[in-house]
């Protein structure tokens, strides 16, 4: 009885029309939901795009800072939170409860965001008397380490003082300085390099420019007191360092990253820390900090001022061999005067290999003519001097040093429980005086013996075998010669860079060097040290490099074995390990990381699940994924709810045998349709017709041939049916929708466990025209699912799309082309939605997966060339 009366209402509704006001309402109406539906559209793929470049990220490749994780966080939220809204507006009342759920999951994000307030005990310096590893958060691994092997071994270190971490954030407080340097590098593009270099002198000029706190200076006075009473004199000279936070960060070394200045004179303290805290902006320790993770704001600057050592001769002792973690010999690399020339790599230097048995002894020693030298100018500064006579040729150190700097090493070694990088210098009248000590990293084992066979077959394109390898391993790309900071500005992706100086200022261009050359410099100096960090290929000491390779000549630089090849050797570059994620661990990719935990992942897979609810929402994707799944049922199910037959969904009366709705949303149809039913030729929509033609085309042959048991759901088995038609009742012959416009259309399909979306814009003006694409699901494992996106993408980007995968969902993009352009790609489209559903069950062999990309190859290009045998290709197919 009750579903007689429910009959007889709605046929005595259908009876009565609507008269023209009513009607021109629900015509307003839809406008109003058709404008939010676009809105929506448009937010969801700005999420979407964003969610792929911080998936991107993620999985390495190029480097990225906090600014950009602050800002893929806002702008994925700003645009979930539009989506929600636009949802709400199109069914007021029915979603509101996404609003809690992105409430939630926002505070979730926020602690990834937020950087925890330093420990600070309110001190602005501290003698280095009082310092030791305790103490590292406040005065900076260096300091910390010179202070505890002050106060806890006999070692010889200077007086000093530290100025602090505290300070620094009270001088860039008292000047207002960090609020414009957030908003500086914001503004700016800082994985561009000129765009670094204009940012990093505007930044440093400010702070050059600001004022030191009166309190501060008080502080700094009365240490530098402390130290003219040492000295027994007024006006002691002092070496200022910089002793960042934040240096030990993921095993990052930041060496000769930062700004030291030597021989210091007494009215130009305040300018020296001045010039080393701008130095936490130069060019160099930008790009460093950019490419190993390290958070701007987690770096405080902090100064050591350290009486100055007047050198007889200086240089760098490595407990161990940096490249060979089953090498115990000792490397000292030394030279006259301050141990400068070492650590920069811009001369040459003495080299002593000393064993560790008992008693020690060198068991090599390498004294190269030395030309030049730094030396302390007797009231303030250092020069280069040219070393003249026969002191050019001599050893810089006689056996008995190196020796007891062996034994110094080892010490230390033994004090730390690791390998250690040890800066010192020896005083005039012959004592040995710690300058520097921080953990040496180590390479793998020593493979300088690889590679034989494929020397032997390469022989006619060996260059050269010469040199000294500063850091493991083989790349190959163009020689590019750099001698300037200007020519860094311009060094390309993958290229080798080929140097006269190993200058600590390239480890700039390290992260797009495919490997590095240079005339001078050893494996003790700083962009060796940097080299092997990013584990970039390095031959150091090769002499009239420049004059043996040409700009733009390949090469192949097999590191291990100091040898250059002419060309791409591919027998030695199979053979190297595949690029570090240098960003791994640190504090910027453990941020991004975290938040993307709850943005990235998608949960929400099924929407027929009863898990497909706002409450189940747990990330961001999740709320995309279930709001665009409901627009669509909102926006189709409006016709039906208002008894407005001009915007109710029509049954394509087609012979593809799925069933197809279609929502005329503005100018789709050609003409007002009355019925249930709508025809190819009563639609006008570019797009849907483009789209549709590759649909149509080819007939589907039905699902590839399957072995094995599987495939046992009805849900499955529904997607296999071909003979899916309007007169088969399933819940998967709905899933088929286009919501059309003359120059608009979007179709989400669902066919089983596959789910694609297509949307599209194309007229006559090229700059609005775009294609999106989504794929994916399947009923395999992850595996074969996997491979079928990568072969879905090969064929796209064959076409010229931008794709992207994250797991197993493939994204593509076009834009900005013609109509014919995108008609034609469309079309592909249209095609790839119907054949490669269910391919994923068949991927696992070479001969199958080389098959259908024959035939899908084949039947695109037949697509592509339809037209050209029929004239009316978008007649019905009845």
């Amino acid at each position: 009885m009750g579903k007689v009366l429910k009959y007889l209402k709605r046929l005595v509704y259908k009876k009565r029309e609507l008269d023209e006001i009513e009607v021109e309402e629900l015509r307003n109406a839809f406008k109003d939901r058709y404008h939010h539906f676009k809105l929506l559209l448009s937010a969801n793929n700005k999420a979407l795009d964003v969610m792929a470049e911080m998936e991107e990220a993620l999985q390495g490749g190029k480097p990225f800072g906090m600014t950009h994780v602050k800002s893929w966080c806002t702008l994925i939220a700003t645009n979930v939170w539009q989506i929600i809204q636009h949802l709400n507006e199109l069914a007021p009342l029915k979603y509101e409860e996404l609003y809690e759920r992105f409430k939630e999951i926002q505070m979730k994000i926020n602690p990834f965001l937020v950087q925890a307030g330093p420990f600070e005990d309110g001190r602005l310096t501290i003698s280095l008397n009082q310092i030791d590893k305790n103490l590292t958060d406040q005065v900076g691994s260096k300091m910390a380490n010179l202070g505890e092997i002050k106060n806890r071994t006999d070692i010889q270190v200077s007086s000093g003082f530290a100025v602090t971490a505290r300070a620094y954030h009270r001088f860039m407080a008292h000047n207002d300085l960090q609020t414009e340097i957030d908003r500086r590098i914001q503004a700016a593009d800082i994985s561009r390099i000129d765009q670094l270099y204009e940012l990093s002198s505007d930044i440093q000029q400010l702070i050059i420019r600001a004022s030191i706190p009166r309190d501060l200076e008080e502080d700094i006075w009365e240490q530098y007191g402390i130290l003219e009473q040492e000295a027994g004199k007024q006006g002691v000279t002092v070496s200022m360092r910089s002793s960042a936070l934040g240096e030990d960060f993921a095993e990052t070394s930041f060496a000769g990253q930062y700004r030291s200045m030597l021989n210091v004179s007494r009215e130009n303290l305040f300018q020296s820390y001045k010039e080393i805290v701008a130095g936490k902006y130069g060019v160099q320790a930008m790009a460093y900090r950019l490419n190993r993770g390290i958070r701007d704001e987690d770096v405080a600057m902090c100064v050591g001022c350290i009486s100055m050592v007047d050198a007889v001769s200086g240089g760098v002792v490595y407990s161990r061999n940096p490249m060979n973690t089953r090498d115990e010999t000792i490397y000292i690399n030394s030279v006259w005067g301050l141990p400068k020339t070492v650590v920069d790599g811009s001369a040459a230097t003495d080299l002593f290999m000393v064993s560790r048995t008992s008693p020690m002894k060198i068991i090599k020693k390498e004294i190269p003519v030395k030309e030049r030298e730094f030396v302390c100018y007797p009231d303030e500064g250092v020069c280069r001097m040219d070393i003249t006579g026969n002191k050019a040729g001599l050893a810089s150190l006689d056996d008995n040093k190196a020796l007891e700097l062996a034994r110094l090493a080892m010490q230390l070694e033994a004090y730390y429980g690791s390998p250690q990088d040890i800066e010192w210098a020896v005083t005039k009248d012959g004592a040995t005086v710690l300058l520097q000590c921080r953990p040496l990293k180590q390479a793998g084992a020593n493979r300088r013996n690889g590679h034989e066979s494929a020397h032997e077959k390469h022989l006619d394109e060996l260059v050269f075998q010469e040199g000294t390898t500063a850091s493991p391993g083989v790349g190959a790309g163009p020689v590019f010669i750099i001698r300037k900071d200007m020519e860094a500005l311009q060094f390309p992706e993958g290229a080798v860079l080929v140097t006269p100086q190993a200058l600590p200022r390239w480890a700039t261009v390290l992260n797009r060097a495919a490997a590095v050359l240079t005339e001078q410099g050893s494996i003790t100096g700083h962009l060796a040290n940097v080299a092997r960090e990013f584990g970039v290929p390095a031959v150091f000491g090769i002499k009239h490099l420049i004059d043996r390779l040409q700009k733009g000549q390949w090469i192949t630089v097999d590191a291990d074995n100091q040898r250059i090849y002419k060309g791409r050797i591919e027998d030695l570059l199979k053979e190297r390990e595949p690029p570090k994620n240098l960003m791994e661990g640190s504090p910027v990719f453990e941020a991004a990381k975290g938040a993307g935990g709850y943005i990235i992942p998608l949960n929400l897979l099924d929407p027929d699940a009863p898990e497909f609810r706002p409450k189940h929402c747990t990330t961001f994707h999740d709320i995309t994924r279930f709001c665009h799944e409901k627009v669509v049922i909102e926006m189709f199910r409006f016709g039906k709810d208002h008894h407005f037959p001009e915007r109710s969904s029509k049954q394509l009366y087609c012979d593809v045998a799925m069933q197809w709705w279609v929502l005329n949303l503005d100018d789709g149809f050609s003409e007002e349709i009355e019925g249930k039913f709508i025809r190819l030729e009563e639609i006008c929509s570019i797009p849907m017709l483009a789209l549709w033609e590759g649909i149509a085309t080819v007939p589907w042959e039905g699902p590839p041939p399957i072995n094995g048991k599987g495939l046992m759901s009805v849900m499955f088995e529904a997607t296999t049916n071909r003979a899916l038609t309007p007169g088969v009742r399933s819940q998967y012959a709905s899933r088929n929708y286009f919501m059309i416009s003359k120059h608009y259309c979007s179709l989400t399909s669902r066919l089983g466990f596959h789910f694609s979306t297509v949307e599209a814009m194309v007229s006559e003006r090229s700059s609005e025209n775009y294609i999106s694409f989504q794929f994916m699901g399947g009923a395999a494992n992850y595996e074969r699912r996997k491979k079928r996106v990568f072969f879905v993408k090969d064929i796209l980007e064959e076409h010229d799309f931008r794709v992207e995968i994250r797991k197993d969902n493939l994204i593509a993009r076009l834009e900005d082309r013609d109509m014919a352009f995108m008609k034609d790609h469309l079309k592909i489209l249209g095609y790839l939605t119907i054949h490669t559903r269910q391919l994923d069950m068949v991927m696992t062999s070479d001969v199958s997966i080389n098959h259908y990309r024959s035939k899908i190859t084949q039947d695109i290009q037949k697509i592509l060339h339809a037209h050209q045998d029929d004239p009316s290709p978008h007649s019905p197919r009845d």
